[in-house]
Order: C-alpha cells, then structure tokens, then sequence
C-alpha cells in the first residue's frame, strides 16, 4: 500500500489525520473514523464543491495507509427543496418553477435525461467523476434516509425539544443575514486577483447554510420539522398545531390543503438544514468534516450547529476547517457549462485524473486556487511534469512529493496514467495542426524523438485526448493553427538577402535536426550563426531581437500569422516536404 512521508509540517494532509485519529480514538477508541461530505444536488456541481469532497477524501486516504480503518460518507441532500430553475440548463425554462418547493427526488430531470429525477441526473454527473478521480465513499440519500423513517426517533426528539432548540437559535438569529453571509462568503474565499461572476456568486451561496430557514415560528410556536404537502409535494406549508405525546401534527399548506398525520409515522418532511446537519453528526458519529466559508460565518450552520450538537443531539461537532474559493481562468471560452461554472467532469475532459486531484492536494484547504481552462493549462501541466521527473530523482520537496503521491495513487493504489507521456503544449500543438487526424498525429508524435519514439496513440493517451478536447472546445476558431496550402508568393519576393540566407540556413538543416530537440537547437540557432556566433552560444539581448524577427518571418510563410504553435513542433507537423514548399525551397 502505498505510503506518505509524516515527517513534514508543510503537508497538510498528514497533520490532520493525525489530529482526525486522536480525536476519533478520544470520542470512540476501536471505532472506525468517519469523514463526512455533503453535496446538494439540485443543479450541476461544480468544482468549487469538489473540494467538499476532495478535502475529506484526502484525509481518509492518509488515514487507510496508515492501516486505520476509516469511512468516508457523502451524504446527497437530495430531500432538500427544490429552490429556484438554474440558468442554463438546456431545455429547462420558466416551467420548472411550478416545481419550486418539492424536494430535488421529485422534480423531473432536464429533458432527455435517462435518469428518474432533477436529483438523480445531477448525482450521476458527479458520481462519475468521483469514480475517475479514484475517490472511494458511501453515498447516502436523504431522500431514503428521511422516507424510510430512518431519522423518525430523532425527529420526535427534536420535536420534543424545539423549545431548546429555538432558544439556541435565537442566540445567533440577530448576528447574520443571508445577505451578510454571502458577503462575506465572497470577500473570505475570492482570490485576490479573481473575479466572482454572477454565477460563482450563486454557487457560494448556495451551499445553502446561512441563508437557509432555521425553522418556522407561527401562532402554534416554533417547529424544527418541515412537512411536504401531501396534495402539491411542496414544503409551502406551517405547522399549526403539535402534540408530544401522541405525535399528532396538523399542517396547512398554501395550496389549501389541511391534514393532520401522526408525526411517529409521517415519511414526508424533513428537519431545517441548521437542525438537520447536526442531527446527523450525532447520528453518523462524524469526527471530521470541512465546510465553507458561507457555513461558517457569524450564526451559520456550522456555528449554530456546534451548540445544537453538544446541547441537544448529545454529540460533538467533527473537526472542521474552513475551505477557500476555487477560481476559474479561461470560464468565457466555456462551452460545456453554459451559464454555469465548470463541474468536474468538464475538468476531466481536458486534463487528466492526477492532474486535477492535485491542484487539490498541493494547497492547503484555506489557500484558493484556480483551475485553468485557458492557455494557462500549458504551464499547469509543465509544471506538472517538472514535478514529476523531480520525484523520479529524488529530488523534490518533501511537501511535493507527498502532494505527488496523493495525486497519483491512493490507498487503494494506483490511478491509471498516460504510458507515454509527452508535453501537454506539443500534443495541444499537433491536435491543431492536424484536426484530430490521426495517421498524421501519430506521424508527427513518432518523430519527436527518434530515441524513443511513439508507436501507438494508446501510448500517448488519455493525455492526447484531453489535449485534443481542449484545442476542440476552449480554443476559439480565430486562434487555431491553419497551415498555407501554398507559398506567400509576393512575402517571399520582397525578402532582403539576410531573410533568404537565415531560409537557406534553415531548409539545408533540416534533415540532420528532424527531431523535436534537433529543430529547437536548429530554429534558435540560424540567427546565432548569422550573427557569427556558435549555435550554442548563449543569446544577448540583441540576438533575441534577431530571434523573435526571424521566428516572425516564419509563422508568417507557413501560417500566416506573426505567431503560432512552438515552432519545432509546427515545422515536424507540417513536414519536411511543404516546409521547403511554403520557404521558397
């Protein structure tokens, strides 16, 4: 099994499990740990919610290769109302809001959805992605949790107990609005340099906790329980009437429906979120699980929560570290998520699995970070790469290379890799160039390295197709790559003698450098040579000028344009033969 350095205070990871373990065997010494997560589907989920995931997964994991048994549940708020109709949802309009108060597993999916519910369609999304990513859970529905009267003794207890309840609420009740919590949701978590858009905006609040009903307050007093109507579904209604010791419950409902139900056996309703989530701690046993910035401002339900769980559920509040924003680059070229932010399996369509797993490992839970859908993707993977040839020789950080292993395996083992991994800028490089053709795409890759040379795309994926998606779907039509179909006449007859010489230069090289290193020594070294230096000299500030004009003059003749994919790549994609056509050979 593979195992983790512990030795280091810079990774996180390590120093919460061990905090998690010593707490766990303080509350209940034997017992398996628990982490918990808690996602809510009731629109696609994006990637700022895949750290409600990621952050307890990672320290489950730390804690299964030390060899102590450990549980990690995600528990799917999919009995939570139905709230408002997401922008963006293709073939979902303004008659979704006749469904406005229903819990999320009875709202009907977006149209053509193979799936039963609005719950089930946007759960499966997730769950896929979770498998990908390698992360392990026990998904537990609300829905059947609450339906199945799983919860039914602490339901009556809370009942029993709203006065207590209502008094601990009212603690808190002057001291935040949901106003205020998103405020302070977005100042908290928003890097400094990004900003939220209007959708990220929704998405922070929409965690749900410190704008959400605590709990309604009538002629009859105040109820933690929350029925559904039994005529309409929706949770429009008021409790007017309660009695303990037969559990008799009279509801009335916007609707106009009137019923009185015995609570010990009512399936229809549900605890209020700020009640509810502590319930559940004390029910489950959770000794660790993070939350949000909007979960843990000034009397939201992380906070409140802690009082409920000691005073009236008889548990304790797991360990909980705030987690920060997670930002986006490159969201206008978006096209998968329309009027949304990005979910994780968009992520997956253009990066690989332990690249994504990552960017989640290396930063601590307060730190934020973004996720690149742009040219930036580039430099993630270089990064990602240097990274990985550092702890191939040993010579990384501690820190990184623990963040590495999380990244790569997990207590389980291994996640599947690319075999053959080549740079992610040259395979985006050659996915331009050749449009996804494949005899063409295996030409170029193969004669990258004549020393070790590709001989199947296989070898190259699923790196290459995550390159090829996103040259497909986030580079816009204008910053493609187009190769001449014939030379620029007229540009190659207004060439001075010193162009036609750095040409000629350049086309008698070519065979001796065909190799993604031989024309880089190459491309860079013609203007060294005519400037009478040796091609390994290293450039002044003039020879860079000379550099970047001569490197113009190219993409010019073979694209069009003063710039383009990296030229050594480019000149092995357009093939030694149309090279000398389209330089004037």
């Amino acid at each position: 099994m593979p195992t983790v350095a512990q030795s280091t205070e810079a990774d996180w990871v390590s120093r919460i499990a061990d905090e998690v373990i010593a707490e766990a065997e303080r509350r209940a010494p034997g017992k398996p740990v628990v982490c918990a997560s808690g996602l809510s589907p009731s629109g696609p989920i994006h990637l700022g919610n895949l750290r409600e995931v990621m952050v307890p997964h990672l320290v489950a994991d730390e804690i299964k290769r030390r060899g102590v048994p450990c549980e990690h549940i995600l528990s799917w708020d999919d009995y939570d109302r139905f709230r408002k109709v997401p922008a963006g949802i293709e073939g979902v309009g303004t008659s979704w809001s006749e469904h406005i108060g229903k819990p999320l597993t009875l709202v009907p999916a977006p149209p053509g959805s193979e799936h039963p519910s609005w719950a089930e369609h946007f759960k499966a999304a997730m769950v896929r992605a979770l498998d990908e990513l390698g992360v392990e859970v026990r998904g537990i529905s609300q829905t059947e949790m609450y339906t199945s009267g799983a919860y039914g003794e602490q339901i009556l207890f809370a009942m029993r107990e709203r006065a207590r309840i209502d008094a601990v609420l009212d603690r808190y009740r002057t001291k935040v609005t949901p106003e205020s919590a998103a405020k302070a949701a977005k100042k908290q978590s928003k890097p400094k340099d990004a900003e939220m858009s209007a959708a990220e905006i929704e998405a922070a609040e929409g965690s749900g906790a410190a704008g959400e009903d605590d709990g309604s307050t009538g002629d009859a007093g105040y109820f933690p329980y929350k029925p559904y109507c039994s005529v309409c579904d929706r949770d429009l209604t008021t409790i007017t009437a309660y009695d303990d010791e037969s559990t008799r419950m009279t509801y009335v409902c916007r609707c106009g429906n009137e019923e009185t139900v015995l609570l010990s056996e009512h399936r229809r309703g549900k605890l209020v979120w700020k009640v509810d989530w502590p319930m559940r701690w004390a029910y489950e046993g959770v000794v660790f699980e993070p939350s949000g910035v909007d979960h843990q401002s000034p009397g939201s339900s992380y906070v409140v929560g802690g009082q409920l769980v000691r005073e009236i559920f008889g548990g304790e509040q797991p360990i909980g570290p705030m987690y920060a924003f997670v930002g986006i680059s490159g969201m206008a070229k978006m096209s998968s998520s329309k009027g949304g932010v990005p979910t994780p399996l968009d992520a997956l369509e253009i990066m690989e699995a332990p690249l994504l797993r990552w960017l989640y490992a290396r930063r601590r839970p307060n730190q934020s970070f973004k996720i690149a859908f742009d040219q930036e993707i580039q430099r993630l993977y270089d990064e990602w790469d240097a990274l990985e040839r550092k702890v191939a020789e040993g010579a990384a950080q501690p820190a990184d290379a623990a963040a590495y292993l999380r990244a790569t395996t997990t207590a389980a083992g291994e996640l599947p890799r690319t075999p053959h991994p080549l740079p992610y800028r040259t395979l985006a490089s050659v996915a331009d160039i050749t449009t996804g053709d494949e005899a063409q795409t295996l030409r170029i890759l193969s004669e990258l390295d004549p020393d070790n040379p590709v001989r199947s795309l296989d070898e190259t994926r699923p790196r290459l197709d995550c390159a090829q998606r996103w040259i497909s779907t986030h580079v816009p039509a204008e910053q493609r790559t187009r190769v001449r179909e014939e030379p620029d006449t007229e540009l190659l007859a207004s060439l001075d003698d010193d162009a036609r010489e750095s040409l000629r230069l350049l086309l008698d090289g070519l065979d001796d450098h065909w190799s993604l290193d031989g024309l880089t020594t190459l491309v860079y070294g013609v203007p060294k040579v005519r400037a009478g230096l040796s091609p390994e000299a290293k450039p002044t500030p003039e020879l860079k000028v000379a550099q970047r004009a001569f490197f113009a003059l190219l993409y010019r003749l073979l694209v069009g344009r003063d710039t383009g994919p990296r030229l050594p790549t480019l000149l092995l994609a357009v093939g030694a033969d149309r090279v000398r056509k389209l330089l004037g050979a």
